[in-house]
């Protein structure tokens, strides 16, 4: 038989990691003859635009690079699956695109909303009598996927926000004046990647000096108290706010007046010039905001070791779980152990995961809702280790394209 893959969703700086890790399991196995990549999601299986990866990635070097290389090679999109049901066409192009090029098994590479593809489609080829196998491969920056410890991803986007913030940290404090930083990060309904900021304080840094979630309400009037007494004690004054932070009525700050994509979801962004405005005017003090933007799922220069060796290694894992006949799963990462950190990767009915968002745990943030508490930073430690070799060209990173 001959396999597919394909990824979907907002990229990351390990997505292609484990996209190589299905296609070097893929190669270990006899019975799969061909790997094809499907262009931008399932998109590309409804209007059968496969490319066959065997030919386009088969040497150490092409391996090397695809790992290192941040966003989605293949393309991504934002496709929801209607429900067959209501309608069946696109499932029929699916099978046939399966069918045409005898693909017994796909794999696709995402977060929730792609499990709610994997959810879908496996279902439909079970009503059908089909064989083929589907099977999810987890990733965000968000961490915000349901049974599973972490997601591949989401270790990067933590090192490069954690060590950006102490860069900044260090460009504030230059002038002996009272000045606020905020730095916007993101995080649609979940504050994991923000909360990681506390990290800085392993190193002794004070900053961020606060943190606001999505998982805590946010006030306005509050946060101009929050930060008199920080700029009283510290002059200086870091604040890492997540996009997705919510007002009283359950509004979200930010939300851009644009049609929410397939999935339901508004674009989100401008908070931390919001509060730059409201901080001018209420306070008055230097003041300037910094929107990492999408800088925090592709900085594939500061990416976390760990984090792209799992993300290869829940691709290599998905592929074992197909030959001992999973379909309908997503593959999870179970946290054995913070000291020394130990995990075992093993499937799971992806519909336990599928249009589910995992909170940042309330326990870990503090009564005022405006930090997150060091119990936080065993979880995270572990997540951002190790540094990867990036190949340079004329003094720039070299990426993998197809």
């Amino acid at each position: 038989m001959n396999i597919a893959v394909a990824q979907s969703g907002g990229p990351t700086a390990a997505i292609n990691a484990s996209l190589l890790g299905v296609i070097k399991e893929a190669y270990e196995v006899p019975s799969i003859n061909k790997v094809f990549g499907s262009y931008n999601g399932i998109e590309g299986i409804i209007k059968d635009q496969l490319i066959n990866l065997n030919s386009t990635v088969s040497t150490k070097e092409d391996f090397d690079l695809l790992a290192t290389t941040p966003s989605s090679v293949l393309g991504s999109c934002r496709y929801k699956l209607p429900d067959y049901e209501i309608d069946e066409e696109p499932y029929i192009k699916i099978v046939e695109c399966f069918e045409k090029h005898d693909i017994g098994a796909f794999f696709y590479i995402g977060g929730n909303d792609s499990m709610d593809t994997v959810v879908k489609l496996s279902r439909y080829l079970e009503s059908i009598g089909s064989k083929v196998a589907v099977l999810g491969v987890p990733k965000t920056i968000d961490n915000d996927l349901f049974e599973t410890d972490h997601t591949p991803g989401f270790g990067s986007a933590a090192k490069y926000v954690v060590t950006t913030l102490n860069e900044i940290i260090r460009d504030s404090s230059v002038y002996d004046l009272d000045s606020v930083t905020i730095v916007e990060i993101m995080g649609r309904h979940a504050g994991w990647l923000t909360a990681s900021s506390c990290l800085l304080r392993l190193n002794g840094e004070t900053a961020p000096h606060l943190i606001y979630l999505p998982e805590r309400v946010f006030n306005v009037d509050n946060f101009i108290e929050d930060l008199k007494e920080e700029i009283a004690k510290h002059h200086q004054v870091i604040v890492a706010v997540s996009e997705g932070i919510r007002v009283a009525k359950g509004m979200t700050y930010g939300e851009a007046a644009e049609r929410p994509d397939g999935f339901g979801h508004v674009t989100l962004g401008g908070i931390g010039k919001q509060l730059e405005n409201i901080v001018k005017a209420r306070i008055g003090c230097k003041v300037r905001s910094v929107e990492l933007n999408v800088l925090q799922r592709c900085a594939s220069h500061i990416a976390s070791k760990t984090d792209l060796f799992e993300a290869e290694k829940a691709g290599v894992v998905a592929v074992r779980e197909m030959m001992m006949g999973h379909t309908g799963a997503m593959i999870r990462i179970r946290r054995i152990s913070d000291s020394p950190y130990r995990i075992a990767m093993e499937a799971i009915d992806a519909s336990k995961v599928a249009n589910k968002d995992k909170p940042f745990p309330q326990m870990w943030i503090n009564d005022e809702g405006n930090n997150v508490l060091d119990e936080a930073i065993p979880y995270f430690l572990p997540l951002i280790q190790g540094e990867v070799p990036i190949k340079y060209e004329n003094g720039i990173p070299v990426h993998f394209k197809l």
